[in-house]
């Protein structure tokens, strides 16, 4: 890789990553609380609806927590989704009746294990080279099991081999992710070396821009494609470079 582009990656990297990030970023809902179960709960919730309009999805995020009182881990224990009528929309074809499948298998989760760290660690999401599509797969099937079968691609991808995953990639980054400017570095499960950039259209884009990715799909490949690139220039933590093609991709 060329010395300029490694250059322009670390320099937009350490400028997009810093705290002024974190206000206009959906990274801002998790960041509220203290205890693992309750971030882990707001991340992986407000990953789920982040797509399209940024100010509309930190919105509907405050609006999400809303309903569960601010206390997320309480409201999945209690099983309070249950009392929500299921036709109020949460984020554009997201609706509660989505939110009730959701969090009927993460009940089961948290039930059983304390924490969404520790089932991640029960079904050995380390051992895999492809550690969020092992973890969803896992999620999946629990969410299936607490919905007498049902699946419901509005929460978790289902089609595996193919898709990029950019949400759970997200929520994982600031998860995992510790160096504790806007992730948050809760998890110790896997390392931030184990992560996939969180691949959308416009990090695609740029990432093609740079010579970082050769193909045209935004796909699982495309992803593998993307961090096997950043992994040369930093093997323990390439998807800090998230925030790098972000940065470039908003000058573009």
């Amino acid at each position: 890789m060329e010395s300029d582009i490694r250059e322009l990656l670390e320099s937009e990297a350490q400028r997009i990553n810093s705290p002024e990030f974190i206000d206009s970023d959906p990274v801002q809902f998790p960041r509220r609380f203290e205890t693992l179960q309750d971030i882990e709960i707001a991340a992986l919730l407000s990953a789920t609806i982040s797509w399209g309009n940024r100010k509309m999805i930190c919105r509907n995020c405050d609006k999400m927590l809303s309903m569960m009182g601010g206390q997320p881990f309480r409201f999945v224990m209690d099983k309070g989704y249950e009392d929500l009528d299921d036709e109020t929309n949460i984020h554009r074809t997201f609706f509660v009746r989505n939110l009730k499948h959701y969090l009927r298998g993460l009940h089961e989760i948290y039930r059983s294990h304390g924490s969404l760290q520790e089932y991640a660690r029960h079904i050995d999401i380390s051992s895999s080279p492809f550690p969020a599509w092992r973890l969803v797969e896992g999620i999946n099937n629990e969410l299936q099991q607490a919905n007498g079968g049902a699946c419901d691609s509005r929460c978790l991808p289902s089609n595996l081999g193919n898709t990029a995953l950019k949400r759970v990639n997200m929520a994982l980054r600031w998860l995992v992710r510790n160096d504790r400017i806007v992730d948050m570095g809760v998890w110790d499960v896997i390392t931030p070396a184990q992560l996939f950039i969180p691949l959308d259209v416009h990090v695609g884009d740029t990432a093609r821009e740079l010579g970082l990715l050769t193909r045209k799909a935004n796909d699982r490949r495309s992803v593998e494609e993307v961090t096997s690139s950043l992994r040369e220039i930093c093997p323990d933590d390439p998807v800090k470079f998230d925030y790098a093609l972000f940065g470039i991709g908003m000058k573009l």
